[in-house]
């Protein structure tokens, strides 16, 4: 397996698995002047790394909203955080002409047609943080897909966002 495909798997940088290799954490050989890390040795370095790291809390919160790419809004008594980047989070993938339409599209990795990612998109209109309840709010649209329903979009989303803010 190459470095790339490592870091992916244990979710580290390209840089941390070179490291590894480099220091013998890792059984790892260098081929053509490139690290080929072994699968086996890989995977029980990241069942070490799982055993020592306590899973960590995933707190709501208008800090960790602001972190993750969220804008704060505060209006008539009213504090929330607005994300606008939702799609990134649901794992909707797009690329535009320069007209604005979509050139091509995927969903969580695996690619879907331009219609369909005009519909996942349409599915939810707005994601917010609301100060006053604690909670992630979402203002459904109007598309409906076949590739996904309007919640599995959601539960998506929320999921991508709760991994961000573990990841802080």
């Amino acid at each position: 397996m190459n470095t790339t495909t490592a870091a992916d798997t244990a979710k580290v940088t390209v840089a941390t698995i070179r490291d590894w290799a480099r220091r013998g954490i890792i059984a790892a050989t260098k081929v053509a002047g490139r690290w080929v890390i072994d699968t086996a040795s890989l995977a029980r370095r990241i069942a070490i790394g799982a055993m020592k790291r306590p899973a960590r809390k995933v707190i709501y919160s208008i800090e960790t909203m602001t972190a993750i790419g969220g804008n704060r809004w505060q209006r008539n008594g009213k504090d929330r955080v607005y994300i606008n980047n939702w799609a990134e989070f649901a794992g909707i993938e797009t690329t535009n002409y320069n007209t604005g339409n979509i050139s091509s599209a995927s969903y969580q990795g695996e690619g879907v047609s331009n219609s369909q990612a005009y519909k996942l998109l349409g599915s939810i209109d707005k994601v917010w943080f609301d100060a006053a309840d604690g909670k992630l709010h979402g203002r459904f649209g109007y598309g409906e897909s076949r590739v996904a329903t309007r919640e599995e979009v959601w539960d998506a989303v929320v999921a991508g966002i709760r991994t961000a803010i573990a990841a802080l």
